[in-house]
């Protein structure tokens, strides 16, 4: 069903989406003015208008300094001191105030630029700011009133350009605001810039006072964590296939359209891959596979942090960016009407700047050194691994990153954040040291920069804001510096973590490998021996088999090896250990055998995902066993192999798609599936082959248990990961009979049972010899789950 047209929402919904349509497009005059042309280096710059050196106004209105310049059709600004805060670009007092951080530079310049002079590289005015009158400490700031329609900012800033001392500054380069709310450059994803600019200027959205949404009494929805089922999803990826039939497809509209089907899968929370503002450009290359671009599609390479991703709107530069903004906003609203909480994975480990030789687009212009981790002798620090790792401990850093968060929760009603490469933002920033703070070295002082700290800043004032420790905070507790902190991540009761050992674990005992039986019975329970010393809850665990990286549930049983090739890097990116298994065949072309085992395995998977203690993930595209060729590294393709494919998922509808929403709906209603603690005896028993006696020897490939619940009475599980048939004895139950409710050695659909399952009874019927002498006969690399019924329910 298309949502977006649905009885309940339409109404809203179409009237938001026509003022979209409705917006005429931009055609301003261009200014008869003559204007010098100045190189700056990799962009051109010509002034439209004269430079005005200002000294602001301290008493108000009455001293303003209007400024106003030659030629016709030239605005007017009446220009003030201004105040140090809030940052960034905030409307007050009839105008717009204007305040950048910046310790480094020596002089700073506001440029303002219309819509029709971005694409020429035209400034279309511009101010000196007085450090006398238009700064305070390190903020500089402006007060301006006038005419803002269709312009946009950015800075020029002046000073040391010394990459020895850290030090980048360039006044040939205007530079965004870490703080503009809407970033604004090209407006189609994909598309170059004029004379085929990957990197074309940028600039940021002015703040109007008519910037209003209507959220319709929406709030955040604030759902226990246990309760949740996460999907991550790529809002492009989701509806840009031409299968999806949305009007908008690859956009935030787009997603409104689908939402029905996470509905109907049974997801509750949307993990977004990142949607700051990034340039998808950055890695455009020719691919001679597919015969067309690489691309940044994951967008781990971010620009601005307070901007939405314009490109993911279906209004693109439109009035300034507002309209992307408010497109976001609508896409977290409907999610909201529909019961879904919305996350988002932000990337507060490094930005798109990369190292020395990276572009300057924001904060290397700004304040490099106060941004960035930086070695004695000015080199870029990569914990990252992407060129440079963002100073997260540095007073500055962690107050922007607060800062944003909160604008994400407030004004975007975001319930909760994935940090990539989390364990970052435990590391000491380049601002320490102990002659720094102290004025002379401390003996047996260990602290560098970047060391790992066991109370970093930053972690303790994010899990104590009054804000931010009412939404979920889940980490990546890893980087690419070596430091792995799964199970360790600082977290003050507050913390989840993306659970990368559930995933080894569970692979590897899925597939039949020796040696996991007891590693798997913890991921079962939620993995205990990871949080429960640390006081921390099942749910801290975010369970996941399969993620963005890495292979697909249907590729994790296909391919022993990463089939890479098409990314251009010689099949040498992405991970060599997957612990995946082929089921005795690599590739998709294999024997009818093969391809009914890869599907009892896929089934495999997602219930032992389905019924772990803890808070499950589903890659999207998973639940109707989307295939990327072997591809374990798909960053750089925006092709059908990143594209959800609605018509497979069609196909899919009586299979595996059917098993997978049966799955989520039998999890929601169970109570001892979300467990707010860790089990215990008197509520989970272990079994092996005869009950009571279970088996966590090294060869044991066979795990089963009982679980007392509320609503099912109580459920027998069991995992046998043997290539080898058995028949298992279940537990005793006086007045109670066992009954079968899912199979995965059962083709499609008598896999699950459900009630309305035509066939129902006529199935029931070939176990009933089995149950009656209470056994049950289990395939090879098989799951089952029983339930227990009265026997008057016969």
């Amino acid at each position: 069903m298309n949502l977006l047209h649905s009885t309940s929402h339409s109404v809203h919904v179409l009237k938001f989406i026509s003022q979209f349509r409705s917006t005429p497009k931009f055609c301003l005059l261009k200014r008869n003015v003559t204007s010098n042309l100045e190189n700056f280096g990799s962009n051109l710059f010509s002034n439209s208008t004269a430079s005005i050196s200002i000294k602001a106004a301290r008493d108000g209105v009455d001293t303003a300094v209007v400024v106003e310049e030659e030629g016709p059709k030239l605005r007017k600004f009446q220009v003030f001191e201004g105040h140090p805060s809030p940052f960034g670009a905030t409307v007050r007092d009839g105008g717009v105030n204007f305040a950048i951080f910046s310790a480094n530079a020596v002089s700073a310049t506001l440029c303002l630029i219309s819509l029709s002079d971005l694409p020429e590289n035209r400034v279309t005015e511009q101010f000196f700011l007085d450090p006398l009158t238009n700064k305070t400490g390190d903020v500089w700031h402006v007060h301006l009133k006038g005419d803002f329609k269709d312009m946009l900012y950015g800075y020029k800033f002046d000073g040391s350009f010394s990459p020895e001392e850290g030090h980048y500054y360039d006044p040939s380069q205007i530079v965004l605001d870490p703080y503009a709310k809407a970033v604004i450059s090209r407006g189609d994803f994909g598309v170059l810039g004029s004379d085929d600019n990957c990197w074309p200027q940028m600039a940021c959205m002015i703040p109007t006072a008519d910037d209003k949404f209507d959220w319709e009494g929406d709030s955040l929805l604030k759902y226990p964590q246990r309760d949740l089922i996460l999907y991550e999803m790529h809002v492009r990826g989701f509806t840009q296939h031409e299968s999806s039939r949305t009007e908008f497809p690859g956009t935030y509209l787009g997603v409104v359209e689908k939402l029905g089907h996470l509905k109907e899968l049974g997801v509750n929370c949307i993990e977004l891959m990142p949607c700051h503002e990034f340039n998808e450009l950055e890695y455009y290359d020719y691919n001679s596979v597919f015969g067309d671009y690489k691309v940044n599609f994951w967008g781990y390479s971010t620009v601005n942090y307070f901007s939405p991703m314009t490109r993911y709107s279906s209004a693109g530069t439109l009035n300034c960016g507002h309209d992307a903004i408010n497109e976001f906003k609508l896409l977290v609203r409907e999610a909201h009407k529909r019961g879904i909480e919305v996350f988002m994975d932000v990337v507060f480990n490094h930005t798109a700047e990369g190292n020395e030789r990276g572009p300057i687009l924001s904060f290397k212009g700004v304040d490099n050194s106060v941004y960035y981790m930086l070695a004695p002798k000015g080199e870029f620090y990569n914990y990252s691994g992407c060129g440079n790792t963002f100073n997260c401990n540095h007073p500055v850093v962690r107050q922007f990153i607060l800062d944003c968060l909160r604008y994400w929760v407030i004004e975007m009603h975001v319930d909760g954040f994935r940090f990539d490469l989390a364990s970052i933002m435990t590391r000491s920033s380049s601002l320490w040291d102990a002659v720094n703070v102290f004025g002379s070295p401390i003996e047996g002082d260990l602290v560098t920069t970047g060391t790992p700290l066991g109370s970093p800043p930053l972690i303790e004032m994010m899990s104590n804001d009054p804000i931010l420790r009412d939404v979920k905070l889940i980490a990546e507790a890893w980087d690419a510096g070596g430091l792995y902190q799964v199970g360790m991540f600082p977290h003050w009761h507050i913390w989840s973590e993306w659970n990368g050992k559930y995933r080894d674990i569970v692979r590897q005992f899925i597939k039949g490998t020796d040696g996991f039986s007891g590693a798997f019975a913890e991921c079962l329970c939620g993995s205990p021996g990871l949080y429960q010393e640390g006081g921390r809850k099942p749910w801290n665990s975010i369970n996941f088999v399969c993620a963005h990286d890495g292979f697909t549930l249907a590729d994790l049983v296909t391919y022993n090896e990463k089939h890479n090739l098409a990314n251009g890097e010689d099949n040498n990116d992405g991970e060599n250990h997957n612990n995946s298994w082929n089921c005795g065949q690599e590739g998709e072309l294999a024997s009818i055998s093969v391809k009914k085992l890869r599907k009892r395995q896929m089934r495999n998977f997602f219930l032992c995902l389905m019924v772990s203690q803890g808070v499950p993930m589903i890659h999207m595209g998973d639940e109707y066993g989307h295939t990327k060729g072997g591809n374990n590294n798909t960053y750089c393709h925006d092709n059908y192999i990143n594209y959800f494919w609605w018509d497979k998922k069609e196909e899919s509808s009586s299979d595996f798609f059917r098993f997978c929403r049966l799955m989520t709906k039998f999890r929601h209603e169970c109570e001892s599936l979300g467990l707010n603690d860790f089990p215990t005896a008197e509520r989970l028993q272990w079994h092996g082959h005869a009950p009571g006696t279970p088996d966590w020897s090294e060869t044991s490939r066979f795990v089963a248990f009982t679980l007392i619940d509320s609503v099912k009475r109580e459920i027998y599980i069991a995992f046998n990961a043997s290539h080898l048939s058995v028949t298992i004895t279940l537990p005793e139950r006086p007045a109670y009979r066992w009954e079968p409710l899912v199979d995965t050695g059962k083709p499609a659909p008598f896999d699950f049972l459900s009630g309305d399952l035509p066939e129902r009874d006529t199935a029931m019927k070939q176990y009933s010899h089995f149950l009656e002498a209470n056994l049950y006969p289990m395939l090879s690399y098989s799951s089952i789950i029983l339930v227990l019924l009265p026997v008057d329910n016969a």
